[in-house]
């Protein structure tokens, strides 16, 4: 009898143990299989579920028919600006084509294209090249504006006049190693809602002498045809 007992026993515990793994090796691959599914979901979705950064890193996301832009002025006379516009860098210190004085980059109002970039020494150069280049400027033309260093100290009635009309409301403000950055376009009705100055003001003054940068960014409306 104590044999027989030991038997079945032996026979009970066989049968739970082996019921516990089988439930055990049941849940555990179904989970594995649930755990791969999910994780294929979320690294191979389609390319339309998955939403491509900011252009220009901006924080918000443009509408439609407008373009992402991003203008930051230069630090001092040490780190040079930098404009950014529908996603592509159009001046920077990196791409080595930004210098002291004004940083000026004129685009397609309606394709978003570069169309020129351009550097004008306002310190010690001739502000007539700059006139030019600004009188030249045709309509529907977007321009995007960053200083650096000093970017008034040959500024002269008749450029201040040419901003003006691409819709600056602060250039006839702008004095000795001012910051400014502006987007404005030729053939504007209204004053351009992008523009920042910020004063050079030894009590207020970020760096020894200039005034801390300027970081714009925004959504420039599509000229439509």
């Amino acid at each position: 009898m104590r044999m027989a007992s030991i038997i079945r026993h032996m026979a009970l515990l066989v049968m739970v143990l082996g019921t516990w793994f089988t439930l055990q090796m049941y849940f555990d691959r179904r989970w594995k299989a649930v755990s791969l599914r999910s994780w294929l979901g979320a690294t191979n979705k389609p390319s339309s579920e998955q939403l491509p950064p900011n252009k220009c890193r901006i924080q918000k996301s443009c509408p439609q028919n407008h373009f992402a832009f991003k203008i930051i002025s230069g630090a001092a006379n040490v780190v040079g600006p930098s404009i950014c516009f529908n996603g592509m860098i159009l001046m920077s210190s990196v791409k080595n084509n930004v210098g002291r004085g004004l940083n000026i980059a004129l685009v397609n109002g309606t394709s978003g294209q570069l169309l020129k970039a351009d550097t004008f020494d306002m310190y010690s150069g001739d502000v007539n090249q700059l006139d030019t280049f600004l009188q030249e400027i045709k309509h529907g033309t977007i321009v995007l504006t960053a200083s650096y260093d000093d970017a008034a100290t040959k500024m002269n009635d008749k450029v201040r006049a040419h901003f003006v009309e691409l819709g600056s409301s602060h250039v006839n403000k702008l004095g000795f190693r001012d910051n400014w950055v502006f987007l404005g376009a030729k053939g504007l009705k209204n004053k351009s809602p992008f523009e920042e100055l910020i004063k050079n003001n030894e009590k207020t003054n970020k760096y020894d002498g200039w005034p801390e940068l300027l970081d714009m960014e925004g959504c420039a409306p599509r000229k439509m045809d």
